[in-house]
């Protein structure tokens, strides 16, 4: 089934780690939408949370492959089970001081934060999964999007 997958893969802190992951997907035809990579739990290990289009059948050739590159440790498709899913966004609107407490009203309803007040922007940062993510944003689309930064999707498989 075509779909979008959510893959967590546990790598040794090495040079070129990243670069021989993503070449993998590359070599196959992949596109990774969304990347980020961090410290893990493990010191001299990094934890790297891809999130890829495609069926589900390549997507689990792709993890046998992924094992057995030699600086990764684990894989974990992480989207075939529950799991907690979240980005950050930092986003600078166009806003005049009229219209300001508007936009501040929706921010609050989404749970965002205004971290940066200008004479005719604001920024404001959101965290959320990748849904509530796009709906802010098509919120804030007629107000003029100056700019928009995101971090890429992080996840974790949910508890028993």
């Amino acid at each position: 089934m075509e779909g979008r997958h959510t893959i967590g893969i546990l790598v040794r802190d090495q040079p070129g780690v990243l670069q021989r992951v993503c070449g993998l997907f590359g070599r196959r035809g992949f596109n990774i939408d969304s990347i980020s990579v961090g410290t893990s739990e493990h010191e001299g290990l990094s934890r790297m949370i891809l999130v890829i289009m495609g069926d589900e059948r390549a997507h689990e050739q792709l993890c046998k492959q992924l094992h057995k590159l030699i600086d990764v440790v684990q894989v974990e498709l992480l989207s075939g089970r529950p799991m907690i899913a979240r980005e950050l966004m930092l986003v600078r609107i166009r806003v005049d001081p009229a219209k300001r407490s508007e936009v501040m009203g929706m921010a609050e309803a989404f749970r965002c934060s205004v971290v940066d007040v200008g004479s005719d922007s604001l920024i404001i940062q959101i965290v959320g999964d990748a849904d509530k993510n796009h709906a802010f944003i098509q919120l804030l689309a007629p107000y003029g999007i100056l700019e928009l930064v995101r971090t890429g999707e992080t996840a974790m498989s949910r508890g028993n």
